[in-house]
């Protein structure tokens, strides 16, 4: 299944990314692998995960402190939210037509 973010979540993962960069190179690279780890197992099992509200579910990241809010499409997940545990839990909805 395809994938698609959401353009303030790719904000997100990117800035998250740089933060990363900037304690260490190699931090980032673990932190985008596991990122790209749970989309695959989101891609290949979507309905395997969680449904938190409506039709959003929740992907944790393994060893860093984030979820990937996801949504199903006709076509494809529509990643809604990067978002970093310490956030307040709804802050994404907004994102949600």
């Amino acid at each position: 299944m395809k994938f698609r973010f959401h353009p303030t979540a790719l904000e997100e993962y990117q800035e998250s990314a740089l933060y990363y960069v900037s304690i260490s190179p190699l931090v980032a690279r673990r932190f985008v692998d596991e990122v790209e780890a749970s989309i695959r197992k989101m891609r290949k099992h979507p309905k395997a995960f969680t449904v938190i509200e409506d039709d959003i579910r929740r992907c944790l990241v393994k060893r860093f402190p984030f979820r990937l809010y996801f949504t199903l499409k006709a076509d494809h997940l529509l990643i809604v939210a990067v978002m970093h545990l310490s956030r307040m839990p709804e802050y994404w909805k907004d994102r949600i037509e």
